[in-house]
C-alpha cells in the first residue's frame, strides 16, 4: 500500500484472516549480458526457474530445469556450485524429487548419480518424470533409477498419483550401508573373476549371475531395512540401492551396448525393475524409453536408435504382437499441463535415422503386473524394424511424432505368447492337448491343467493328489518355544514376536511369497501361532499361488511349468508326499522302481552357493528328510532335473506343541518367463553311492554333467 512519508501509519487489524495463496515459483532477476541483437542492454531481465540462463549465470538455487528429469541448466557442470556464499552449496533438490541425495556417505553408501561415456548426470525414472518417453540430453546416458517394484512387502507406503512417497525411516536416517552387503555376494559367486571381456560383450552366465547377484542384495537390503523399522508406513526403493551399488563397482555386463542381438539375453526374458534391463546392457537408460549411440559416418556423429521401452507412458499402440506403433518422447507436459510439439532431436532423431539405414531395435514391452498393480514386467519382445513415421496432432494439440516397428520374423514367441495365455485364461482361446483341466480336482486353489502335444500319451502313472506332506511320525524339538500371538500376523521388526526372532529378528518373506532370507531352514508359524493363515510367515502353507501345468516332453517325460510370469525368488510349490522312515533312508530307493524321490540328504550345489558362509549345515541336510511320491504326491514330482536349474529349495520348519514338522518349499533361482520348464538340481550323492542309480542327464545346459541320480 502507498503512502506519503509524512503521513501517519495505517492501522493494522490483525483480526483479519487474510486469504494469501503461496507463489508457485520465484521468478530470479539477472543483469543483461549486452549482445551484437541488443548492444544497449536493458539492466536486467527476468528469467524463469528453467531458464534461459543469460551468459555466465548459473542456475539460481534451489531451482533445476523443470522438464521432469534431474539435470542441471546448461552451462552448471559441477553439481557442488559455489554461489558466492563462502563454500560450496550442495547439489539443490530436484522440484520432483523422491527423495532427499545424500551428498556424503560416510557409511559406504554409494551416490546415486551415474558415469558415462558422455559425463555424469542424474538418474531419472519414467514412473515420476513429466515426459513418459523423455531421454536425457546425453541420450543413453540417462541415469539408472528405476520404476519401484517393490511395494509389495506389506507395508502402507502407497503411490499417489505415480510418485511414491519420500522414504523416511523412524530413525532418522534416510541412508543405507549396503557396501557389505554387496560384497559378501559379490565374493560369493566371484563376479570381480569375470574376465573384462565377459563384462564388456557378456554371455549368458555373467547375465545370470550379475542378475541373480542384483536381486540377492536387492532382497537382503529390503529385509534388513524392515527389520530395523525403516520402512514404516512409507516406502522403499532398494532396487534403487542395489543397482546403484552395482554399478558404481562397474559390476554390470555387454557394457558395448551393441545394435540388435545382447549376449546372454534371450528373447522373451523377463525383468520386473527396470534397471535390470541397465545392469545386463539390454536397455541402458532407465528413465528413457529411446536408448540410442552415436553411429560416425562421413565425420559426422549419427544418432541410431539401439533400444525402446513400451511401458504405456502414452499412447502407444502395442496391441498388435507383431507390429508396434511407438510415440516419440518429449511433448505434453503431463503436470502442469503445458503444451508444445515434439522436436526431431535426440531419441526422435535416432528413431528416424535408424528409419533411413535399417538398423534393427530392441524393443522392451512393459506389462502391468497382475500381483502387483505398483509395478510392471518388462519383457524382451525380440528386434523390430522401423517400417515408417509421421507426425500427427495429439489429442491435447501439439504435434506427436510416431513410429510404426514391425517385428523382424523368425524369432521365438514373447509377447505373442502373453497374449495367447490370457486368451485361455479368458475362454476366448483353447489350449491344444487338453487332456485333464484339472489334475488336482480340486485340491489346489489354483487348477493345474494336464498337457500333451506331442504324442498319444493320456497321462502318467496313477497317483492319489496330496497336497501337503505327510508324517508317519515328526521330528522331536529340544527347544520349543511358544506360538506367537500376532492376531493380525506377524510384522517384521517386531523383536516381540518369537516367529520373528527364530528367523534372526527378520521375516523371511515378503507380503507376495518373495523369499528374503540367506539362511535355512526357514521357521514357519505352525499349529501353536494365533496368526491368521495368510500372514506373511505362513507361505508354504498356503498352496498354489501360480497357475501351473503338468506337460509332456520331447524326450524327459513328463514336466511341469507355468503361465504366469514368475518373479525370482517367488515361492512355487513344495514337495508333497510320504516321509519315507530315516531309518530305511540309506537304502530307500535302491533297486526299486520309485523315480518320485525327494532326498535331502544329498548334496545341492545350488544351496551352497545361495547361502552365507556362516550358515550352520551348508551342504548338508539340517533334517534327514526322505520323501516319497510315487502314491501320494503333487505338482512338485513333475519336476524334472537340471545341471543349471531355474529353481531351488528350502527347508521350512513348523511347530506344533513338542514336534517339529519339517517341510521341502520350492523358490524361483531368477526370473522365470511363462511356459518355461521349472527344473531343480537332484543333487549328488555320498562318494560311496555314487555308482548306484546313476541316470543320463538330457537337460541341455551348457555346464550339463552328464548324468544326475
Amino acid at each position: 500500500m502507498d503512502r506519503d512519508l509524512g503521513s501517519e501509519p495505517t492501522p493494522i487489524d490483525k483480526s483479519t484472516v487474510l486469504d494469501v495463496k503461496p507463489l508457485r515459483f520465484l521468478v530470479p532477476i539477472f543483469p543483461n549480458a549486452a549482445s551484437a541483437s541488443t548492444p544497449q542492454p536493458t539492466p536486467f531481465t527476468f528469467t524463469l526457474p528453467s531458464g534461459p540462463f543469460p551468459p555466465g549465470v548459473l542456475p539460481f538455487y534451489p531451482f533445476l530445469v523443470q522438464d521432469g528429469s534431474q539435470r542441471y541448466a546448461s552451462g552448471a557442470q559441477n553439481p557442488n556450485v559455489d554461489f558466492g556464499v563462502g563454500g560450496s552449496i550442495p547439489a539443490p533438490v530436484p522440484l520432483n524429487s523422491f527423495k532427499t541425495p545424500s551428498t556424503s556417505h560416510p557409511n559406504g553408501g554409494v551416490n546415486r548419480r551415474k558415469r558415462t561415456h558422455r559425463g555424469t548426470v542424474d538418474i531419472e525414472d519414467d514412473d515420476y518424470s513429466f515426459s513418459p518417453n523423455q531421454s536425457g540430453q546425453n541420450g543413453s546416458a540417462s541415469g539408472f533409477s528405476a520404476p519401484g517394484n517393490d511395494f509389495e512387502i506389506g507395508s502402507t507406503g502407497k503411490r499417489k498419483g505415480g510418485r511414491p512417497r519420500k522414504i523416511v525411516p523412524e530413525n532418522g536416517e534416510d541412508t543405507f550401508d549396503v557396501t557389505p552387503i554387496m560384497d559378501s555376494f559379490l565374493a560369493v559367486f566371484k563376479i570381480h573373476d569375470f574376465e573384462e571381456f565377459r563384462r564388456s560383450i557378456g554371455d549368458t552366465d555373467a547375465a545370470q549371475t550379475i542378475l541373480l547377484v542384483y536381486d540377492l542384495i536387492r532382497r537382503r537390503i529390503l529385509q534388513l531395512e524392515e527389520a530395523k523399522g525403516i520402512s514404516s508406513g512409507v516406502s522403499r526403493r532398494p532396487d534403487l540401492k542395489s543397482g546403484a551399488a552395482l554399478m558404481a563397482k562397474r559390476d554390470r555386463t555387454n557394457k558395448t551396448r551393441p545394435i540388435g542381438r545382447i549376449p546372454g539375453i534371450e528373447v522373451g526374458d523377463i525383468f520386473f525393475f527396470r534397471i535390470e534391463l541397465c545392469v545386463v546392457g539390454l536397455h541402458a537408460p532407465s528413465m528413457a524409453g529411446i536408448d540410442y549411440m552415436s553411429f560416425k559416418d562421413t565425420g559426422d556423429d549419427e544418432p541410431l536408435a539401439v533400444s525402446i521401452v513400451s511401458s504405456g507412458g502414452y499412447e502407444n499402440d502395442g496391441d498388435d504382437a507383431d507390429v508396434l506403433v511407438y510415440s516419440g518422447q518429449g511433448g505434453v507436459q503431463r503436470k502442469d499441463g503445458r503444451m508444445f510439439d515434439q522436436k526431431l532431436e535426440r531419441g526422435n532423431l535416432a528413431l528416424q535415422k535408424s528409419l533411413t539405414r535399417g538398423n534393427d531395435v530392441r524393443v522392451i514391452r512393459g506389462i502391468r503386473d497382475n500381483n502387483n498393480l505398483a509395478g510392471k514386467i518388462y519383457v524382451y519382445d525380440g528386434e523390430y524394424r522401423i517400417q515408417e513415421s509421421w507426425a500427427e496432432k495429439h489429442k491435447l494439440g501439439c504435434n506427436v511424432f510416431k513410429y510404426k516397428l514391425v517385428r523382424v520374423p523368425g524369432q521365438p514367441e514373447a509377447f505373442s505368447l502373453w497374449k495367447r495365455i490370457q486368451q485361455w485364461r479368458d475362454g476366448t482361446d483353447t489350449r491344444n492337448g487338453v487332456i485333464i483341466p484339472d489334475l488336482t480336482s480340486g485340491a489346489e486353489s489354483q487348477p493345474v491343467v494336464l498337457v500333451n502335444d506331442v504324442d498319444d500319451e493320456r497321462g502318467p502313472a496313477y497317483f492319489a493328489y496330496a497336497p501337503r506332506l505327510k508324517y508317519s511320525k515328526p521330528f522331536v524339538t529340544s527347544n520349543f518355544t511358544t506360538g506367537c500371538q500376532c492376531l493380525g500376523g506377524c510384522q517384521p521388526g517386531d523383536t516381540a514376536c518369537p516367529c520373528v526372532r527364530k528367523n534372526d529378528g527378520a521375516l523371511p518373506y515378503t507380503s507376495l511369497g518373495i523369499i528374503l532370507t540367506n539362511k535355512y531352514p526357514i521357521h514357519e508359524c505352525g499349529m501353536n501361532c494365533a496368526c491368521p493363515p495368510d500372514c506373511r510367515n505362513r507361505t508354504s502353507q498356503a498352496g498354489l499361488k501360480i497357475r501351473l501345468e503338468v506337460f509332456k516332453t520331447k524326450d524327459r517325460g513328463w514336466g511341469l511349468r507355468s503361465w504366469d510370469p514368475i518373479r525370482a525368488g517367488s515361492f512355487i510349490c513344495e514337495y508333497a508326499g510320504d516321509v519315507v522312515d530315516v531309518v530305511d533312508a540309506d537304502e530307500y530307493g535302491n533297486g526299486n522302481d520309485d523315480n518320485y524321490v525327494f532326498d535331502a540328504t544329498r548334496r545341492y550345489k545350488q544351496l551352497e552357493s545361495l547361502h552365507d558362509d556362516d550358515s550352520a549345515g551348508v551342504g548338508k541336510s539340517p533334517f534327514p528328510l526322505v520323501i516319497s511320491a510315487k502314491e501320494n504326491g503333487n505338482v512338485a514330482r513333475f519336476m524334472n532335473h537340471s545341471c543349471s536349474p531355474n529353481v531351488f529349495w528350502q527347508p521350512v520348519v513348523c511347530e506344533s506343541n513338542n514336534d517339529s514338522y519339517v517341510h521341502v518349499a520350492f523358490f524361483a533361482i531368477r526370473h522365470i518367463p511363462p511356459m518355461q520348464e521349472l527344473t531343480y538340481d537332484y543333487g549328488m550323492v555320498a562318494p560311496e553311492k555314487v555308482d548306484k542309480g546313476k541316470k543320463n542327464c538330457l537337460c541341455g545346459s551348457t555346464k550339463c554333467r552328464g548324468y544326475f541320480y
